[in-house]
């Protein structure tokens, strides 16, 4: 596994990649985020497509190019991560309209399990998916770094 940091406005991130995909983009202290035993300073194209990827995000502008990703878990969270991935730039969804996409019978609850285990924040757009009432709620990366993400896609 290759790893590299990337500082953000909102704090330090790491991103780890295999091959040619990446396969993480965390916070470091973020509730879900892996213990890495070691940051080396080989940067392979893919974590640095990975950080202009970020580089572009957070200078406020839509990165128009989404890097090689590899997302691994269970079904239902990869059914999840990808409807994450169909959220527009600068919108929300709430937890429940995630469910109701997934079936009669999938809970809004589930759906937020999957959401939080997303690996890759923000390329993955889980910030993007709100409660039923339009507020903030579940992030793995804290609540006031989901505020500044949306608040940085408005503008």
């Amino acid at each position: 596994m290759d790893a590299a940091y990337f500082s953000s406005p909102i704090g330090e991130m790491v991103l780890t990649a295999e091959g040619d995909a990446l396969t993480g983009v965390w916070f470091v202290g973020g509730k879900y985020t892996p213990a890495i035993r070691e940051i080396g300073d080989r940067e392979t194209p893919v974590l640095a497509l990975g950080r202009r990827w970020l580089e572009i995000y957070f200078s406020g502008r839509e990165p128009d190019f989404l890097p090689p990703l590899h997302l691994t878990g269970t079904s239902f969270q990869e059914k999840v991560w990808a409807l994450l991935l169909e959220i527009p730039y600068g919108r929300t969804v709430t937890y429940g309209a995630l469910a109701a996409r997934l079936g009669k019978k999938m809970s809004a609850q589930a759906v937020g399990g999957a959401v939080g285990k997303n690996p890759i924040s923000i390329m993955v757009p889980c910030h993007r998916v709100v409660g039923a009432d339009g507020s903030l709620t579940g992030y793995a990366g804290g609540l006031e770094r989901k505020r500044f993400l949306l608040e940085l896609e408005r503008t």
